[in-house]
């Protein structure tokens, strides 16, 4: 199974050809509508209900890039919040801004601000693929933050700007 996910995410990027590439016209704002995890080893697929979040790319080659995962506690109020619903905003949230280079079938982020400084200063990288306004971002497979298994993000973003 490993290996048919691994081919997947390896095949995401000459799923659009150069021909496709002109087509998007990618700066503008989208929202995420589909956010799913598929775990390499056994291809269980963990879907993430209500993804919520936003992805903007400039003409003058900068994004920006926002992420929440629900449950998210809503503490009483900024001064009784406590450590534990820190740590449980901080765990379900994404968060970076940086430039991008985008060539049709995949779009790299060069990551200059993160909420997470393991990613400051790095470049991640998604397959691409269009379909009408939604663009279905794949990325390679790494180890997932909450328990290390090796995974592949797929997440759905609809142009709405």
């Amino acid at each position: 199974m490993r290996n048919i996910v691994l081919a997947a995410a390896a095949g995401g990027a000459s799923i659009l050809s150069p021909a496709f590439a002109a087509d998007i016209d990618l700066p503008g704002t989208y929202k995420l509508v589909v956010e799913q995890r598929t775990i390499v080893d056994t291809g269980e697929i963990v879907p993430v209900t209500n993804p919520l979040g936003f992805i903007s790319y400039g003409n003058d080659g900068r994004m920006i890039v926002l992420i929440v995962r629900n449950p998210r506690p809503k503490p009483e109020s900024a001064e009784k919040i406590t450590d534990e619903q820190r740590v449980d905003l901080f765990r379900t949230m994404t968060a970076y801004a940086g430039t991008y280079k985008f060539d049709g079938s995949t779009i790299q982020h060069h990551i200059d601000i993160s909420m997470n400084e393991v990613w400051t200063g790095t470049k991640q990288t998604r397959f691409v693929k269009q379909e009408g306004s939604r663009l279905t971002y794949t990325t390679p497979p790494f180890p997932f933050h909450t328990d290390g298994k090796l995974s592949v993000n797929t997440l759905v973003w609809e142009k709405i700007k």
